[in-house]
């Protein structure tokens, strides 16, 4: 195993995970046969900087009526990642907690969480904890964390790409753990738990999606072949993506996982109300290789305007 990982790492079970469907997952033939064989997924993103809890819980309880929109997200940061940096930006879990409370029927999560933030053991409790207040629709969205500014401004260690990775690697472990033992103990390089609780666990069985965000091909794509649900890309466009979600094919196969196990998810630039258009396109080149879970980002200044229409 890589960067010292456990030998008892094991590929999860997603098959008691009832919105997960083997068969979304296209085969590798011609595009009318994909949009055959695809059950596509739409959900919305709204990042929580330079606007308002009032104007974004207004968003997201319209989506939560619209049944075509399925999923809803926000990021996992403490200060806003464009404009300025000085403006409002809301805690990510602590805003999800309130919409899980709202909402009814859309799944939610974490678009995705920086592990860099908080100790796994700590995110377990949390992530179990917005799992039963939502009543089991947590997508629980991770990856390696990667804002230098806003690690260095809050004096968060900021490790070295390859550690960051392996670091998510165990993290990935504990949090499994926690979610599915009475009370787990784990020794890794990074990470180390004796006996930790994590009660009461969450309503999903075995435990919430893995939704792993990231694109790096040697030691991201491997953490999501053993751990992930749904993968989110992180490249520079649909040949970009048909590419590595080929090598996660490759990974999975390594581990004697079955590919069509994991959701290949993408997310749109930030939707422009006068040209939706450019997003319907660019979201079915996406869907022509290979993608089924699609997530249109709304932009900041549009929500009291643009909402979910």
């Amino acid at each position: 195993m890589w960067g010292g990982a456990p030998e008892v790492w094991q590929s999860p079970d997603t098959s008691s995970v009832t919105h997960l469907n083997a068969n979304w997952y296209p085969s590798k033939t011609n595009s009318l046969e994909r949009f055959k064989k695809m059950r596509l997924s739409f959900g919305i993103k709204t990042a929580p900087q330079s606007t308002t809890y009032e104007d974004m819980k207004r968003v997201w309880l319209e989506a939560d009526s619209i049944p075509s929109i399925e999923h809803a997200w926000l990021f996992d940061h403490f200060m806003p990642i464009n404009g300025d940096t000085g403006g409002p930006c809301l805690e990510g879990w602590s805003l999800l907690s309130a919409f899980a409370a709202l909402t009814s029927r859309l799944r939610i999560g974490l678009m995705v969480t920086g592990n860099t933030y908080r100790y796994p053991a700590v995110l377990a409790n949390i992530g179990a904890t917005v799992d039963v207040i939502s009543g089991g629709r947590l997508d629980f969205g991770i990856g390696a964390g990667w804002n230098e500014t806003e690690h260095h401004a809050y004096g968060i260690p900021l490790y070295t790409a390859g550690e960051r990775i392996r670091r998510l690697g165990e993290a990935c472990e504990v949090i499994r753990l926690m979610w599915t033992e009475t009370a787990p103990s784990f020794e890794g390089k990074y990470y180390q738990i004796k006996d930790a609780y994590c009660e009461p666990k969450p309503v999903q069985k075995p435990y919430p999606p893995f939704v792993i965000g990231g694109g790096g091909e040697k030691l991201t794509l491997r953490v999501v072949a053993q751990y992930a649900a749904i993968w989110n890309f992180i490249g520079t466009g649909p040949e970009d993506f048909q590419r590595k979600s080929s090598i996660l094919d490759e990974h999975c196969a390594a581990i004697g996982r079955d590919p069509q196990t994991i959701q290949r998810s993408v997310g749109s630039p930030a939707v422009n109300p006068a040209n939706l258009g450019e997003t319907r396109d660019l979201v079915r080149s996406y869907i022509e290789v290979g993608a089924t879970h699609l997530i249109l980002n709304l932009r900041v200044l549009t929500y009291p305007e643009f909402a979910c229409s």
